[in-house]
C-alpha cells in the first residue's frame, strides 16, 4: 500500500453524489472511483448517466447511477435508500448540481428566483438532512463537498440571485460545520473560476468566452490558463479523504488565482494592473460597436 492509499482511508468508503455525470461531475466520481470509492450518483441528463454507467462497469468499480432530478426530494430520497440497501454506510457526499442563466434582477421573476434557489441552494440543505443521520449513526465520521463557484465571493453582475444562492451555500456550510464536528463530520465548498465543460458550452451559446482564448487566460488569470476538471476533481479527492481530516468549514479555491487576484489583469505589453491601459482602450475607441 502507497502513502497516500494508506492516509487516504478511501479504499471501501461509500459516497452519494449529485449531479455526477458529465463534465465536473465525471471526473470527480471517476477519481474517486480510482481511488477505491462506491459511488451513489443522480444525474439529470440521460445520456450522460449512460456513458458514466457503462464507463464504471467497463472499469471494474462497484457503483450505482440514477437518472433523475436531484432538485426532487423523492429522487434523493430513492439514492440514499438505494446505497443503504447495497452497501450500508455513508462516508461522503459530493453536491454538484448547480446552474444560472445572465439577466439584470430587475428583468427576473419570482419564478425564475425559486428555479435558481432550488437549483443551486435547496438540495443542499435536502442531502445534508439525509447525510448526516447517517454519517452519525455510522460512527466514522464523514466528508460533505459542495461545489460552489467564485461567484459566491464577488460581484456577479447579470447573476444576482445564482451568486446570492451560492454564498448561501458557503455560510451553510460554514455554520453546519461547527454544528457537526463533534461527530466528526467535515463539511467543505471547492469554488473554481472558469472550467470548460459541455454544459458551459451550451450556455454559453457556442460563443467562445474570452477567458477561454489563450490571450484571454493569460490577462484574466494569474495562472495564464483556464480551469481543467481535473483540477476540480482533485480538490474533492483532498477533501473526501483521510488528508484532510482536520479541515472543516473551509473553501478551496482551484481557479489559478482569480480570487486572489481580484481584479487585476495582466495586460500584454503592460503587466498587472486594475485598469485597462491606454493601448486596450485604444483598440475599444477605434473599434466602437
Amino acid at each position: 500500500m502507497g502513502w497516500f492509499e494508506e492516509r487516504s482511508g478511501l479504499g471501501e468508503a461509500v459516497a452519494v453524489i449529485t449531479g455526477g455525470a458529465g463534465g465536473l461531475g465525471e471526473a470527480i466520481v471517476l477519481d474517486l472511483a480510482a481511488n477505491g470509492v462506491r459511488s451513489a450518483v443522480v444525474d439529470a441528463d440521460v445520456e450522460a448517466v449512460e456513458t458514466l454507467r457503462r464507463t464504471l462497469t467497463e472499469r471494474g468499480h462497484d457503483a450505482i447511477v440514477h437518472h433523475g432530478d436531484a432538485r426532487d426530494p423523492d429522487v434523493l430520497q430513492e439514492l440514499f435508500t438505494a446505497a443503504d440497501d447495497r452497501w450500508g454506510r455513508l462516508d461522503i457526499l459530493v453536491n454538484i448540481v448547480g446552474g444560472t442563466f445572465r439577466s439584470d434582477f430587475v428583468d427576473t421573476t419570482p419564478k425564475g428566483w425559486d428555479a435558481l434557489l432550488r437549483t443551486n441552494f435547496s438540495h443542499v440543505l435536502q442531502t445534508c438532512a439525509l447525510a448526516i443521520p447517517r454519517m452519525r449513526a455510522g460512527d466514522r465520521g464523514g466528508s460533505i463537498i459542495n461545489i460552489t463557484t467564485i461567484e459566491a465571493h464577488r460581484a456577479a453582475p447579470g447573476f444576482a440571485v445564482y451568486s446570492a444562492a451560492k454564498a448561501a451555500v458557503e455560510q451553510f456550510s460554514r455554520t453546519l460545520a461547527v454544528e457537526i464536528a463533534p461527530d466528526g463530520i467535515r463539511i467543505n465548498n471547492v469554488a473554481p473560476d472558469f472550467v470548460p465543460t459541455p454544459n458551459l458550452t451550451k450556455f454559453g451559446a457556442g460563443d467562445t468566452p474570452a477567458m477561454a482564448t489563450p490571450a484571454g487566460a493569460r490577462i484574466a488569470i494569474p495562472m495564464g490558463r483556464v480551469g481543467h476538471v481535473s483540477d476540480v476533481s482533485n480538490a474533492v479527492v483532498f477533501l473526501a479523504s483521510g488528508l484532510s481530516t482536520y479541515i472543516t468549514g473551509t473553501t478551496l479555491h482551484p481557479d489559478g488565482g482569480t480570487l486572489a487576484s481580484s481584479g487585476w489583469f495582466n495586460w500584454p505589453d503592460h503587466g498587472w494592473a486594475n485598469y485597462a491601459p491606454n493601448s486596450a482602450l485604444a483598440q475599444f475607441d477605434s473599434h466602437p460597436d
